[in-house]
Order: structure tokens, then C-alpha cells, then sequence
């Protein structure tokens, strides 16, 4: 995934503005970038005071990636489930973080164990399958959940299966991700 520190100041920008013109606030104009025109998967993540406050975004690139931004960041912040709308108040203390997803792999494995031996903590998301449930982590998980089993346990759970959950549908991609956080270096 080559990128550079202005693709991720274009989209720090881009997701601050799409989530201010939602809202009815001001904002600077958001500059803009070639790589925004070429079609990307991104997730925006805001927190308030490091907490979560929303998180929304695409595991496959299926539009512009300028656009997916925006659509994320609006969703992150007026329509993630398990969150209130934000509000023009806490616009201002919110904290966005855009993630560019690389290609989802599909991985080969025998069994859980060997799923798990596979995976890189830190560096790879996570999408787990089974029929229709469906869930992913991004790497930024392993921030709270550094060993693999733990990891895997809350996937499940996310994909709303016991943690202790294995079966012959289950299939698993990986990813990788570019991130760029308001007030730091890209990552």
C-alpha cells in the first residue's frame, strides 16, 4: 500500500469535514489528493479522552476511496449502533483515526490452532466467517487484546458466537492496514 503523509492528512481531513457538514459545523476545506480517486477500503474510528466513540468502515474497495472516507465518517459518527448520534458538543473533542485497508487474504488452515499460530498480532485484521455471521478487528485490537486466543474469543462474540465457537464453515481473511491518527505521524 504505498502512501504518504499527505494521502493521510487528505483523509483526516476529508472524514473531519464529511462529520462537520453533517453536523451543521464549520470546517476546512478538505485538500485534495490523486490517491483519493482510486477506489479504497477504509474504516474511521473516533474516540473521545481515548475512548471509543465509533468506528464504521468497508473491508472491500468498492468505491473511490475520497468517498468511502467521507460515507465511513459520517456513519462512525451519526449512525454506529452501539452509540448515540455524536453531537455538535463533542465535535470538537473527538479524535479521528482513518485506516486504509489493504486487500483481504483468504487464509488456509486445519484447525483453529493452526489459524491462530498464523497471525501476526499488531499487524493483521481479522474477518471471521461462518455462513452468514460475519465480524472483523482491525489491527488496532491487538492494542487490547494481545494474545491470539483472546483476540479470536472476542471476534466470535462480535460475530455474535461463543467465544469457545469452531466449525467446518469457518473461514478466515486477513489484512493489513495504513493508519493515521489527528495529531500524529502516519503509522
Amino acid at each position: 500500500m504505498p502512501t504518504t503523509d499527505t494521502l493521510g492528512a487528505a483523509l483526516l481531513t476529508h472524514a473531519r469535514k464529511a462529520i462537520a457538514d453533517a453536523l451543521g459545523q464549520a470546517a476546512p476545506q478538505a485538500p485534495e489528493h490523486p490517491q483519493l480517486k482510486e477506489r479504497g477500503a477504509s474504516f474511521v474510528t473516533l474516540t473521545i479522552d481515548g475512548e471509543l466513540r465509533g468506528c464504521i468502515g468497508s473491508l472491500n474497495a468498492h468505491r473511490a476511496l475520497g468517498e468511502d472516507v467521507r460515507e465511513n465518517a459520517v456513519a462512525a459518527a451519526l449512525r454506529d449502533p452501539r452509540f448515540p448520534p455524536l453531537s455538535a458538543r463533542e465535535f470538537g473533542q473527538v479524535c479521528i483515526e482513518v485506516s486504509l485497508l489493504s486487500e483481504p487474504d483468504f487464509m488456509e488452515f486445519r484447525d483453529e490452532a493452526d489459524a491462530l499460530a498464523q497471525l501476526v498480532p499488531g499487524r493483521d485484521g481479522v474477518i471471521f466467517f461462518n455462513g452468514c455471521q460475519k465480524a472483523t478487528f482491525l489491527p488496532q485490537v491487538w492494542d487490547q487484546l494481545p494474545d491470539p486466543r483472546d483476540f479470536m474469543a472476542a471476534l466470535k462474540r462480535k460475530a455474535r458466537l461463543p467465544a469457545d465457537f469452531w466449525g467446518p464453515n469457518v473461514m478466515l481473511a486477513r489484512y493489513q492496514v495504513q493508519k493515521w491518527h489527528e495529531g500524529s505521524d502516519t503509522e
